[in-house]
């Protein structure tokens, strides 16, 4: 499985890279295990970049719970820091995102692989470099493939603690 993190406000945290460390570290109480995880990359946020800079990475992860289940820990991890859902593309302090469940292809209330995930290079690019043969269940292409042709967020790159 793999989940993707970010934020642009740090919230209660130092910094959003800590904010992002203990979100990965709130995954284990909700059944989803780290088996890996990307660097943080930075971008601009979007659609408007005049917007506090993103930090966003991803996860494989190992769990039991199906799709629909996993979502719901995802959301509670969420509220657990202070996201609050409102205005879309709104400033916020965490944003985790079920990309991919397995080989799972779902549509409906939920859609699984994430409907917009390979037009975001803040997305692909930490994910072609923690997994760059990882392929996509429906449309067969890789993770390396899905971050040379993103559309969005074309500015994102490895963040170098300053």
């Amino acid at each position: 499985m793999i989940v993707a993190l970010g934020c642009n406000l740090a919230g209660a945290y130092t910094s959003r890279a800590a904010l992002l460390e203990a979100a990965l570290n709130a995954l284990p109480a909700e059944g989803l295990e780290v088996v890996a995880r990307s660097g943080w990359w930075r971008s601009a946020a979007w659609p408007d970049p005049k917007g506090p800079e993103y930090l966003n990475g991803v996860a494989l992860v190992r769990t039991a719970l199906p799709p629909a289940e996993t979502l719901a820990a995802l959301h509670r991890i969420e509220a657990r820091f202070g996201r609050a859902r409102g205005e879309a593309n709104a400033a916020r302090t965490l944003d985790l995102d079920l990309v991919a469940h397995g080989r799972s292809v779902l549509a409906g209330d939920l859609v699984v692989p994430h409907p917009r995930a390979h037009e975001r290079l803040f997305v692909m690019g930490p994910l072609a470099e923690l997994a760059p043969d990882w392929t996509h269940p429906a449309s067969g292409r890789t993770a390396r493939q899905m971050a040379a042709t993103a559309t969005v967020g074309r500015d994102a790159q490895p963040y170098e603690h300053r």
